[in-house]
């Protein structure tokens, strides 16, 4: 299967996804709304709905959208390393999840072991960016990024990882996954031009066309604008300048377009990105499984890791 092909037929998950995103986002504005007709005369109401329709929002996302997201990453692994999907994906990706949710939780919980790894190696880059002047640190922040773009993608492939070792525990193929990257690095890297490249693209096109967009219906609402003006400006260090309504009026248009972009790019663009970085990532791990003397090297790189390994060895003990 072509990974245009595996990428439309598991699109499915996606407009899924995007659904549970709208409601988020609904249930979030609601509170915003309600807050600022709860006092509309203060800013405070604004604010406190915000906050509270973005917990919402975040509960949402984080417990329904990544049951979907799970069950998608599921069957992009059985397409990637069986080339082909069954008749009807979204009903088997969901019985799989359901059929190692546990597994799926346990998964969930542990993803901070592989950011805690890469989240070792940024803070050391920032650390020797440290007075070394404007040029060093831009480089040493552009490092950063791509490493948190790769994280955010060996994330995904690590919990396929996890359905295709279906018969260890979470913690010991969680273990591997991250240790396939360290052990592949210079192949899986090479993703990330191309990860990189789309992001950026999408970026511009889908942000800049939501920004025109939110711009125009922020306009015919100069209250709500002067109102979250204020509460951007009592959190700013240029609080005067960002006070003034045409620049407040593209602030808030900027932040919406990019909250909309990070949504509408994480539903659609990242799974296609996902099925080639997926693709090399399983070729990669089948060819040489990570063995218990590559995990002990790491054990020395990340307490986080260590611990994961501990709980692995004990529970396969």
């Amino acid at each position: 299967m072509s990974n245009f092909e595996i990428f439309r037929r598991t699109f499915t998950f996606s407009w899924q996804r995007l659904f549970v995103y709208l409601i988020g986002i609904a249930v979030m504005a609601a509170c915003t709304i309600a807050g600022y007709l709860f006092q509309p005369d203060d800013v405070i109401g604004l604010g406190i709905g915000f906050v509270i329709g973005l917990i919402i929002f975040g509960l949402i996302v984080h417990y329904v959208a990544y049951l979907l997201k799970a069950a998608q990453i599921a069957m992009i692994t059985k397409a990637v390393v069986e080339n082909e999907l069954p008749e009807h994906v979204s009903k088997e990706g969901k019985a799989i999840v359901r059929k190692r949710f546990v597994t799926v939780s346990v998964y969930y919980a542990i993803t901070g072991t592989i950011r805690g790894i890469f989240g070792e190696l940024t803070k050391g880059l920032n650390s020797l960016a440290s007075g070394g002047g404007e040029a060093v640190e831009g480089v040493t922040s552009a490092v950063s990024a791509v490493i948190n773009t790769a994280v955010a993608y060996l994330c995904s492939c690590c919990l396929g990882w996890v359905f295709y070792r279906k018969d260890e525990n979470a913690f010991k193929a969680t273990c591997e996954g991250a240790v396939l990257y360290f052990k592949n690095w210079k192949t899986l890297i090479k993703n990330m031009g191309r990860v990189l490249g789309l992001g950026l693209v999408s970026l511009l096109v889908i942000g800049g066309v939501l920004g025109v967009g939110y711009y125009a219906l922020f306009s015919n609402f100069p209250d709500f604008v002067s109102g979250a003006a204020q509460i951007i400006a009592s959190a700013s260090e240029t609080g005067e300048d960002i006070a003034d309504p045409t620049t407040a009026l593209v602030v808030v248009s900027a932040m919406f377009a990019l909250i909309s972009w990070l949504v509408l790019h994480s539903v659609f663009v990242r799974p296609f990105v996902l099925v080639g970085v997926m693709r090399n990532y399983m070729k990669a791990g089948i060819a040489s499984t990570p063995a218990e003397t590559d995990m002990a090297q790491l054990d020395g790189i990340s307490a986080k890791f260590r611990k994961a390994h501990a709980k692995a060895q004990e529970q396969t003990a």
